[in-house]
């Protein structure tokens, strides 16, 4: 059984100078496609259930999904809610069998997030899980505009909430299709100065693939979010498959022919955060 927390695959990346992805799911093929990609390249992988697949399969039937998964793989699997607005959404995680919570109170004002997320925090080291929080917004393509992390506030943070990681907002956009953006090195550095607690960068899928290895070897960052450019690849996958045959109408032979190429998408994704001990 190689189910993992957070923290325990996040404090050997900082240590070693890597980062683990922590892959967006949607359902069982990108799931189990990420754990085979995962295995394939020998490194750990986060999964994580955000907010669209949780409307589209309940918190307990993910968990049961997430821990199937980690309990066959050769690699550390964490269990990962991602974005949990509530404490009664992270509380059913975690009664879910999930060993993460992301607590976002990122919309909130400073005081109100450092106090929830502290209590979040607080419930999940009590059952032997990790947290994480995060402090700046961190906006989306097309919709909500981002706030950057203010390096002052992020290391209040970090002590008042007693967090495993903490995601910051330093110019990176959650749903960004291409890899014109990049992020704000030198806000990174300034929150690098006044924290050791691991950093998360969420929409990751708009980060240039060389900067995400340099940082992934060279900064505090220990996880990148990558949601977007894998359900790109599921999504042409599932084209290519459909279309391949118009008569074919069993779904599970239709999602079958998709697993090779997420697999092989996913792969590409992990290469970019190995460190230099592991190529």
């Amino acid at each position: 059984m190689t189910l993992a927390t957070l923290a325990e695959v996040l404090q050997p990346a900082l240590k070693q100078g890597h980062a683990v992805a922590g892959l967006v799911t949607l359902g069982w093929e990108d799931m189990r496609a990420y754990v085979a990609a995962a295995e394939a390249e020998n490194v750990p992988v986060i999964l994580q259930a955000g907010p669209s697949c949780r409307a589209h399969t309940p918190l307990p039937v993910l968990g049961k999904m997430f821990r199937h998964l980690a309990e066959h793989a050769s690699v550390p699997v964490v269990a990962h809610l991602d974005h949990g607005y509530t404490m009664d959404e992270c509380k059913e995680a975690l009664d879910s069998g999930f060993t993460s919570l992301m607590f976002d109170g990122s919309r909130k004002p400073l005081a109100q997030n450092i106090a929830e997320t502290a209590a979040i925090a607080e419930m999940a080291h009590a059952a032997g899980i990790s947290c994480e929080g995060e402090i700046g917004f961190v906006g989306y393509s097309g919709g909500e505009q981002s706030a950057g992390t203010d390096p002052e506030e992020a290391a209040q943070f970090a002590v008042e909430t007693n967090v495993d990681a903490m995601a910051i907002s330093v110019g990176n956009v959650h749903l960004q299709e291409d890899k014109d953006g990049g992020l704000d090195e030198p806000r990174i550095r300034a929150i690098e100065a006044v924290t050791s607690v691991p950093l998360v960068i969420h929409g990751g899928s708009g980060v240039p693939v060389d900067q995400r290895r340099r940082l992934a070897q060279g900064s505090s960052i220990c996880k990148f979010n990558i949601g977007t450019e894998l359900r790109m690849a599921f999504g042409d996958a599932l084209r290519n498959a459909v279309n391949a045959d118009p008569a074919r109408f069993d779904r599970v032979a239709i999602l079958k022919d998709t697993h090779d190429p997420v697999v092989a998408a996913a792969r590409r994704v992990l290469t970019a955060f190995k460190g230099t001990e592991n190529g």
